[in-house]
């Protein structure tokens, strides 16, 4: 079930991740309700392998189910960037259109060297896609 089919639902979903993903050490994301139907997801979570995952969401619930308006999601290990993933458009990268506008960030010139990121979403919680990709790649970070 979808999670994002409620602000409350959401909420829970984020707060229990630790809970379901045991290289999670500490999570300090904030669920910050901005009325109703708008909420901002805001902190980080630390993972084994010193890997910490800073999180920024913007969240509508005014449809059902609610979806991600923006998010921006970076990855640190022992103080060094090693990729991000964001929803700034960039229409006129013909690379990216396949997943329009999820992508990511990384290496060698990080700011301006973007990929396709397929496993993002506005519809879907893009935390557990996250974790585990970190998990998966834990052993060449």
């Amino acid at each position: 079930m979808n999670p994002l089919q409620s602000l409350a639902e959401y909420e829970q979903f984020i707060y229990s991740l630790p809970q379901h993903y045991p290289t999670i050490d500490h999570s300090t994301l904030v669920m910050i309700r901005r009325g109703d139907t708008r909420a901002v997801l805001s902190g980080e979570v630390e993972l084994r392998y010193d890997i910490r995952l800073v999180v920024r969401e913007r969240l509508s619930f005014s449809d059902v189910p609610g979806h991600i308006q923006s998010y921006g999601y970076e990855i640190w290990r022992a103080g060094q960037l090693l990729y991000w993933y964001d929803s700034q458009p960039h229409p006129n990268d013909s690379s990216l259109a396949s997943t329009h506008p999820h992508h990511k960030h990384i290496p060698p010139d990080i700011k301006h060297h973007c990929v396709p990121a397929p496993g993002l979403s506005f519809t879907e919680p893009n935390l557990p896609f996250l974790i585990q990709e970190i998990e998966s790649d834990s052993a060449r970070l």
